[in-house]
């Protein structure tokens, strides 16, 4: 695992999209397609923009996964997940093979078991994901289960989750956050091939500190990321703001890591 930390949230998201459209390209000209997942939430705004504006990818030859969305939500509210993945990328870049997942379906389980299928066909060529406020992977909260194989899973949300979507301004107050998800696994995720991590902002750096300097289990999900043999965790100064020295340079490639402009 390595770790890169930028000035501001703006070069973090450019930074890691460069990283993004080189590993697309390279899986289009290995085997003329490339599998992808993709992560949306307020962290991973400028991060997608930036990837739909990369220049020779052909978007036709992509197939994108959606890593997790609220059970019960129509995809015309503004926090969904499904409205932002549509919005944010595949308008933008006009890809047509995608899987979204339907959280609002009459059987959220059995949207998760159809995804989970198409899933597990091929490999993953790279994983776009955030970090929560608490931790989270996907919507896998602490204490998340690394042992479960399928590759979506319907999953409980806890308090600290819920209040990070109502600080977000998704919603106006915890009562109307959803208590449910469709998430992609957390072993699911560690299969990808390339796991690419946009993870801005002060309210990220207790998390980043507990996951990359604490113990690796399901307290701090995102911890198991440091056992990838291709991830890449992107973070500015502020959410980078708690690491020790130490921490940068233990995660370093090539040279201790350094702020860039």
């Amino acid at each position: 695992m390595r770790i890169k930390v930028f000035a501001d949230k703006s070069s973090t998201s450019r930074a890691a999209a460069e990283q993004a459209a080189g590993a697309i390209r390279r899986a289009i000209a290995a085997r003329r397609h490339a599998r992808i997942v993709a992560a949306t939430a307020a962290s991973q705004t400028d991060f997608l923009d930036a990837l739909s504006r990369a220049t020779d990818i052909d978007w036709a030859k992509v197939e994108i996964f959606h890593l997790d969305e609220y059970v019960g939500l129509p995809i015309t509210h503004p926090g969904s997940f499904r409205k932002m993945l549509l919005e944010q990328l595949i308008a933008k870049t006009g890809a047509t093979n995608y899987h979204l997942l339907e959280g609002d379906a009459a059987d959220p389980a059995e949207v998760a078991r159809g995804v989970s299928r198409m899933m597990a066909a091929e490999p993953v060529d790279i994983a776009f994901l955030g970090i929560g406020e608490n931790g989270h992977i996907a919507f896998n909260d602490p204490p998340a289960d690394f042992s479960v194989e399928e590759p979506y899973i319907i999953v409980e949300l806890n308090e600290a989750c819920r209040q990070q979507q109502v600080g977000e301004a998704w919603f106006s107050n915890i009562s109307q956050v959803p208590r449910q998800a469709i998430s992609m696994s957390v072993r699911q995720i560690l299969k990808a091939k390339e796991i690419l991590a946009v993870v801005p902002d002060t309210r990220k750096a207790h998390a980043v500190q507990l996951c990359f300097e604490g113990d690796i289990g399901p307290n701090a999900p995102a911890s198991i990321l440091r056992t990838h043999p291709d991830a890449t965790i992107y973070l500015d100064k502020n959410s980078a703001s708690l690491l020790s020295a130490a921490t940068l340079s233990r995660f370093r490639e090539g040279s201790p890591v350094e702020i860039s402009s």
